[in-house]
């Protein structure tokens, strides 16, 4: 029998997050049929053994090797077939109503093909997970950037990242232009129509290359924000921490060369190309400073 709900989750050393949220599935989704896979990129922490704790509704695959985020979900959704699929980062946990809330999203809007939920810290904090489509000005008013900082009222910066929309009686959710990978709602005919997360992005970034290819399709985002969803933000990316910055830088030029100037001889690609290695190389020294 088909699950109403299947989700899916990429794990790489997660350590015990993974068990919570797993527990998190088993508490929240007592209103759906729903069954889960934990795609795991080669764990050396033990914690993709987790999952035999969880019954038969929670299946275990394992790669012999870390494919990378997208290529993995890709692998999950083959192997599943809920009609809507959870994507869910194994350092998150869902918090009560969070998945009833962006089905109802999903079904009662024809033309959306994914919804995000609000994502906070653990102590609350909200994370700015709903966001406007990365541009030249994204490095300096992003997400966790000084000038979003200290003017995060400023128009560049609302736009970049969406915290919260203004109560309407008839409007319960948003269309925004992307959300983050570590909470997705989504609706399978559109990703399978789509083809997926595009491989090529290893980590970080692929979510919104994700939301734009179905933007272009006519597939909508919306975002949810009473729907919460608690992230412990870079738990596995904390065990390979080179890796991951390289990875981020990797795929921002990658999407800023497939989405912002469409060519990879255009003069401000190059220009990018040159600011991201340096900010690359920076982060490096940064990190090689933090672990010794």
């Amino acid at each position: 029998m088909t699950p109403a709900v299947s989700v899916i989750i990429v794990n790489f050393n997660a350590g015990n997050h993974l068990e919570q949220c797993l527990a998190s599935l088993v508490e929240h989704l007592n209103s759906v049929d729903w069954d889960a896979l934990v795609v795991d990129n080669a764990s050396t922490d033990g914690s993709d053994l987790k999952v035999a704790g969880f019954g038969p509704r929670v299946r275990l695959m394992r790669n012999a090797e870390n494919i990378g985020f997208g290529r993995a979900i890709n692998q999950g959704m083959a192997a599943t077939r809920g009609p809507e699929v959870l994507l869910l980062n194994p350092d998150a946990r869902l918090l009560p109503g969070a998945v009833d809330l962006m089905q109802n999203v999903l079904r009662s809007h024809a033309d959306c093909a994914v919804v995000g939920p609000t994502v906070v810290n653990e102590d609350g904090g909200i994370q700015g997970s709903a966001r406007g489509d990365p541009d030249m000005l994204t490095g300096l008013f992003g997400r966790s950037t000084l000038l979003t900082r200290l003017f995060p009222g400023s128009a560049v910066a609302r736009r970049n990242v969406v915290t919260a929309i203004e109560a309407r009686p008839s409007e319960s959710s948003v269309e925004v232009d992307w959300v983050s990978g570590a909470c997705m709602f989504v609706r399978r005919a559109a990703f399978d129509q789509v083809g997926g997360f595009d491989a090529r992005y290893f980590l970080y970034w692929e979510d919104a290359d994700f939301c734009r290819r179905l933007r272009a399709m006519g597939s909508l985002t919306r975002y949810r924000p009473d729907a919460r969803v608690v992230h412990t933000v870079g738990r596995s990316s904390r065990t390979a921490q080179r890796m991951a910055v390289r990875a981020f830088h990797e795929s921002a030029y990658l999407y800023y060369s497939t989405h912002v100037t469409g060519s990879a001889w255009h003069p401000a690609t190059w220009i990018a190309f040159v600011l991201l290695r340096a900010r690359c190389w920076w982060r490096l020294r940064t990190t090689e400073r933090f672990l010794a």
